[in-house]
């Protein structure tokens, strides 16, 4: 049997691009169809992404405070013991209270979830084929395809999603490692690699590159290495991965640096190398859909692709693979549609790295500035000199500010510290409005605060902090 139905929009991915695209384009009257495959909305950030890991985040955080640090606050707890089947099941608990709050949010908003996978036709016609065969077809007057990404694999190291791990598997091994080897040394394998230290395992990093975190301010990445280095993370880097067998429950991974090599055995591996464009049920050479040199969706700043009232968001269209990224392409696409003069900007996305300290940045690094060849001026302020973190006991790390030499207007932010997440959106908004360092500087933050440290090191800019 099949239906046609003709709705304003048609969403391809309920990941955080689509069911935020969905949600605004509701919110605008439009009527609205979002398509999603997978038994609950939320894409991979939601359910095997940014949700689940900083729920074990949070929790391996908690667990390894009590072990190491509550006697330093005059806590002392004897026998403190890991529970990890109740771990994994309140980072799954954690992962259904948001999945059902954005079904709620479909009801809400009066939004048609079309479970099942969507395939976009010539026309604007899509296609949504049920688990049990059932074939519905929408005429959409507008599309967004919002299909997400998925890891890159390696081709001798297959995920098999027991031995050989995605970020996907990583998130619900059964059983503390002995050893993990982690491939990649980015966010992912970073936080999740952090995850299962924290709880008790051997973890080796494994690096191409000369250093982690690639793309990251160069300072801020050197303070992140020697803190992740103490806490017990063996890093590898400038290090490449040869080749790899999988023998029952070992898997023996092949390792160069030089003219060196070694072989290290593991009993899991997170291969975390990066992602790329997942384009399911889209036929881009059929449809005639321009895409990229990776695989990506081309679009312009409306996030319209080069077919008529078509349009691309998130990962599919590529750069920074962010949720938050995803969500505010989804919110100007659907506006764009409605008719309203919306357009997409990149230059104050924030990107934060979970890891603890943790780690987060806007705008342009110093290394890319300096290149650049503006004169500018860069303000620093450390953990250790403000109260609140002492108070806290979290002294490591500091915030970075650079500002233009001329005009003092934002260029870049970096800082590495606790709960520099919350933090950096201060940045972010001062960026939003062309802001200066001084702006920063006079406004008045409350004390004993750790977001001192950020009015402090926009005074730095200035050359007149005020607890240094």
């Amino acid at each position: 049997m099949t239906d046609t139905l003709s709705p304003d929009v048609v969403v391809i991915g309920g990941g955080p691009g689509g069911y935020v695209a969905a949600i605004r384009a509701a919110q605008l009257g439009l009527s609205t169809v979002c398509v999603e495959k997978d038994a609950t909305l939320g894409g991979t950030c939601v359910n095997v992404g940014c949700i689940p890991s900083k729920a074990l985040l949070q929790s391996s955080e908690h667990y390894e405070f009590a072990k190491l640090h509550l006697a330093e606050h005059g806590v002392r707890v004897a026998d403190v013991a890991l529970d990890l089947p109740a771990m994994l099941a309140r980072k799954d608990a954690v992962v259904a209270t948001n999945t059902r709050g954005i079904e709620f949010l479909f009801r809400k908003h009066k939004i048609t979830w079309a479970k099942g996978t969507g395939t976009l036709e010539r026309g604007n016609v899509v296609k949504v084929t049920a688990a049990d065969g059932t074939v519905t077809t929408y005429q959409a007057k507008n599309v967004i395809i919002a299909t997400g990404s998925v890891p890159v694999q390696l081709p001798f190291l297959p995920f098999d999603e027991q031995r050989v791990l995605s970020n996907v598997g990583a998130l619900k091994i059964p059983e503390v490692p002995k050893h993990l080897v982690v491939i990649g040394g980015g966010v992912i394998g970073l936080e999740l690699g952090s995850v299962w230290r924290r709880l008790g395992a051997k973890v080796t990093i494994v690096e191409l590159l000369p250093t982690i975190l690639a793309g990251n301010d160069a300072e801020i990445v050197k303070e992140a290495e020697k803190v992740f280095r103490k806490q017990g993370l063996d890093i590898r880097t400038s290090t490449k991965v040869t080749g790899a067998r999988r023998d029952g429950d070992r898997v023996f991974i092949g390792i160069a640096k030089g003219d060196a090599t070694e072989t290290l055995e593991a009993d899991y591996v997170l291969v975390s190398v990066g992602r790329r464009p997942s384009l399911t049920g889209i036929d881009a050479k059929a449809l005639g859909l321009a895409l990229g040199p990776r695989g990506e969706i081309v679009v312009d700043a409306q996030m319209r692709t080069n077919l008529p009232n078509v349009y691309a968001i998130g990962d599919a269209v590529g750069g920074q693979l962010l949720a938050h990224k995803a969500e505010e392409e989804g919110v100007v696409a659907a506006e764009v549609i409605a008719g309203k003069p919306a357009k997409m900007h990149y230059r104050s996305i924030p990107a934060v790295v979970y890891t603890w300290p943790e780690i987060a940045a806007v705008g342009l690094t110093e290394q890319q500035v300096k290149e650049s060849g503006r004169e500018y001026r860069v303000g620093r302020f450390p953990f250790s000199a403000n109260g609140r973190a002492r108070t806290a006991g979290e002294t490591t790390g500091f915030v970075k500010i650079i500002a233009d030499a001329q005009t003092d207007t934002l260029l870049g932010a970096h800082l590495i510290g606790p709960t520099v997440s919350e933090l950096v959106s201060e940045v972010v908004l001062a960026f939003e409005f062309d802001g200066s360092s001084e702006d920063i500087g006079i406004t008045v933050h409350a004390h004993p605060t750790l977001s001192e440290v950020t009015k402090e090191a926009a005074l730095g800019v200035l050359g007149r902090p005020i607890h240094i």
